[in-house]
């Protein structure tokens, strides 16, 4: 989504991005805890229940899953109705994968994991199950794990909509002039990318972890698509969905008026 800015592809006129790469469970933390450190952030649309009078959501550079999502996996086939007395990791409890996760199972018992560290200690016998986001979805069966649920599965059945898994956000003390400059830079950004996609891949190939070219072209388009370059009506609604699950069933503040930049 960031190759052109990074790469300067993209004029954005005076405005200069200085790009920090974290993990998003970091960077939900960040903006919760550290007043606002950034100016656009990505961060998880479940921590965006918690940020909502800093922050406004870009109408742009969301990760949406259409029928698929984070992955619950076991060492062995485990049923769904195991979870309450199963040990689950999870990527971070601000993560949209640990909402939507109590919100199918509200009595798990989950412990917080740095997210690429998930499947090698649901491997190792420390946890009954992990929550798999990022190229884990494309990769826990090589070491022998199991599906026990997609959540994005589980959602669109659910509640017949797509599963908004990060956002991206910009402060709202930048004034609606310049958040819309940047909400502009952004979408041009995934434009950009997603006409040159060769050249794009190069680039994230660099962040791919392990992944060959294959998978890693199958993982970006997987979250990088129409829905990322304007949420939409479904996008929007899927969001507010999501949100309002989520204030209904005691697991996050409410949002009373979700809008877009």
């Amino acid at each position: 989504m960031f190759y052109a800015l990074a790469t300067r592809k993209v004029d954005t006129g005076d405005l200069r991005y200085e790009h920090t790469l974290s993990d998003i469970e970091t960077l939900n933390r960040r903006a919760m805890n550290g007043g606002g450190e950034y100016e656009v952030s990505a961060i998880s649309c479940h921590a965006y229940a918690y940020l909502a009078a800093r922050y406004a959501l870009l109408a742009c550079g969301g990760s949406v899953g259409r029928n698929y999502g984070p992955v619950l996996v076991a060492r062995r086939p485990l049923e769904t109705e195991k979870l309450a007395t199963s040990r689950v990791a999870i990527p971070g409890a601000m993560t949209t994968a640990a909402l939507v996760l109590r919100l199918f199972c509200p009595d798990v018992r989950a412990d917080a994991v740095p997210f690429d560290a998930i499947l090698d200690r649901v491997a190792d016998g420390e946890f009954d199950a992990g929550l798999v986001i990022h190229e884990g979805q494309l990769t826990y069966r090589e070491m022998g794990l199991h599906k026990v649920l997609d959540l994005g599965e589980w959602w669109q059945q659910a509640m017949g909509l797509p599963l908004p898994l990060g956002c991206n956000v910009v402060r709202r003390d930048l004034g609606m002039p310049l958040m819309k400059r940047i909400s502009a830079d952004i979408r041009a950004s995934i434009r950009y990318a997603l006409e040159h996609r060769e050249a794009a891949m190069e680039y994230a190939m660099s962040f791919a972890r392990g992944l060959d070219s294959s998978r890693a072209d199958r993982f970006v388009g997987m979250y990088v698509n129409d829905l990322t370059l304007d949420y939409g009506p479904e996008g929007r609604r899927a969001i507010r969905t999501l949100l309002t699950e989520a204030h209904r069933n005691g697991l996050a503040p409410e949002v009373p008026d979700i809008g877009f930049v």
